[in-house]
């Protein structure tokens, strides 16, 4: 079994709005949506803080690898937040940690983590993270 992720080992929150399609047959969020909120996380901050324009920039993150760990139901209409923080900046590789949390409460209901390789938008070959996306990634690593 994983270990609880909580509140204070994430340095960026997002609102997350549940939607009624998010339910499954079983009364709870399906499993890959929870994905859907990771990749959401991820992208708000790239946007709002790294400066990425996801539709000019020459350089783009693509997703290499993701896991979710699941711990606590969640189901519509809740209100959650997502946390994310940089477990491994590397030159050309980003890895988050995400955690997904009931409005709230500390203790992730969820919590994972998702790789980002910077390539070129054109080639596909990967290449450095831009200095603005560094500098605004480098302060969500988790001091430890």
């Amino acid at each position: 079994m994983s270990i609880a992720e909580t509140a204070e080992r994430f340095r960026y929150f997002l609102p997350i709005t549940t939607r009624w399609m998010d339910n499954d047959v079983y009364g709870h969020i399906n499993n890959v949506t929870y994905y859907s909120y990771f990749d959401t996380v991820a992208n708000h901050f790239l946007i709002h803080e790294g400066g990425l324009d996801i539709h000019g920039s020459s350089v783009i993150g693509l997703v290499v690898e993701s896991k979710c760990h699941y711990r606590a139901p969640l189901a519509y209409p809740d209100a959650l937040r997502a946390g994310l923080r940089v477990d491994t900046l590397g030159t050309r590789s980003v890895t988050y940690g995400i955690g997904i949390f009931k409005e709230g409460a500390s203790e992730a209901a969820a919590h994972g983590h998702f790789v980002h390789v910077f390539v070129d938008r054109q080639t596909r070959k990967s290449t450095a993270i831009p200095e603005r996306l560094r500098e605004a990634l480098s302060r969500l690593t988790l001091a430890i």
